[in-house]
C-alpha cells in the first residue's frame, strides 16, 4: 500500500512538472517577443507619433489615421456582431429544441470560426462591396469583420448562458416570471463576464486581422480622417503590413512602434473587459 501510495505521488509530481515545463515553454516565448517589441517599438512613440497625419512616404510623421481606423472598425464590428450574436446564443440556449436542426447549425458555427481570414475578405469583397455597392468603406469592412467574429460571439455567449444554473429559471418561472423576463433579469446578468469574454476575443481578432480589411475597406495611404461609414479608412494591422513590406527605406522604429501601438490598442480592450468582467462576477450569486 505504501509503495502504491508513493508511486502515485511520484507520477502527479512528475506530471505537474511536464505541466509547468511546457507552461513555461509557453510564456517564454511571448514574453520575449513582448519585450523586443517594447524595446524596439518605445523609442518611436512620441505625442507627434500618435496624433500627426504620416508624411515623407510614411517614413515620418504620426499614425493618427490608422488608430482612428482601426478605432472605427472595431466599434463598427462590435455594432453589427454583438447583438446578433448574443441574441442568436439566447435563442440556442433558451428557446431552440434540442434536435438534429439545432445540432447541425452549432456544428456550422464551429466550422465558421475556423474558416482562414481571406475568405471572408473575399466574401466580403464579392457581397457588401460590389454586389451591395458600398465600395470600399468602413461600412463594408466592419459588415466583413462583423461576419467572421460572429462565431466566436455565439460560441461563448451560448455557453456562458448555458453554465448557469437551471435551478435559476425554474424559481424565476414559478413565482411568475415569463421566460424572457427570467432571462433578461436573471440569466443575462449571471452568464455576463463569460459573454463579456467571448465579445472581446471576437473584437479583438477583429482589431488585429489584415485580410478581410484588404479587401473591403482598408486604404494604402488617406491625407485625411474618414468623413462617413462609406469612406474608406487606414488600419493599424494593414499600415503596418504596407511599411513593413511595401515602403523601402523604412525605419525599424516606426514599424515597431506602429505594432506596439496596435498591442496597447487590443491589451487596452482587455484590461476594460477584465474591470467589467470582475464587477460583473462581484455580483454572481453562485
Amino acid at each position: 500500500m505504501k509503495k502504491t501510495f508513493l508511486n502515485r505521488d511520484l507520477i502527479q509530481r512528475l506530471g505537474f512538472s511536464m505541466i509547468s515545463l511546457v507552461a513555461l515553454f509557453t510564456v517564454v516565448p511571448i514574453v520575449g517577443v513582448m519585450i523586443y517589441i517594447i524595446l524596439q517599438g518605445a523609442p518611436a512613440i512620441s505625442w507627434e507619433f500618435l496624433t500627426a497625419m504620416p508624411r515623407d512616404g510614411m517614413r515620418a510623421g504620426g499614425i493618427w489615421p490608422a488608430i482612428v481606423g482601426t478605432f472605427y472598425l472595431t466599434v463598427g464590428t462590435a455594432v453589427f456582431s454583438v447583438p446578433l450574436g448574443i441574441a442568436a446564443a439566447i435563442y440556442l440556449s433558451e428557446y431552440a429544441s434540442e434536435n438534429w436542426l439545432t445540432r447541425t447549425i452549432r456544428i456550422a458555427i464551429i466550422s465558421l470560426a475556423g474558416i482562414p481570414s481571406v475568405v471572408y475578405g473575399l466574401f466580403g469583397l464579392g457581397l457588401f462591396v460590389l454586389f451591395l455597392q458600398f465600395g470600399t468603406s468602413i461600412l463594408a469592412a466592419s459588415l466583413t469583420l462583423s461576419i467572421m467574429t460572429l462565431p466566436v460571439i455565439i460560441s461563448a455567449s451560448e455557453e456562458a448562458l448555458r453554465s448557469v444554473p437551471q435551478a435559476f429559471r425554474t424559481v424565476s418561472i414559478s413565482l411568475g416570471g415569463t421566460r424572457w423576463q427570467t432571462i433578461r433579469r436573471i440569466v443575462l446578468p449571471q452568464a455576463l463576464p463569460g459573454i463579456i469574454t467571448g465579445v472581446i476575443l471576437g473584437l479583438e481578432r477583429a482589431a488585429g486581422e489584415t485580410a478581410p480589411i484588404l479587401f473591403t475597406g482598408a486604404a494604402f495611404f488617406l491625407p485625411r480622417l474618414p468623413g462617413s461609414p462609406l469612406d474608406a479608412t487606414m488600419a493599424l494591422p494593414y499600415h503596418l503590413f504596407v511599411i513593413s513590406t511595401q515602403v523601402p527605406e523604412m525605419p525599424f522604429q516606426i514599424q515597431y512602434g506602429t505594432a506596439l501601438v496596435l498591442i496597447i490598442f487590443v491589451l487596452g480592450m482587455n484590461l476594460v473587459a477584465t474591470v467589467i468582467r470582475s464587477r460583473a462576477r462581484a455580483k454572481r450569486q453562485w
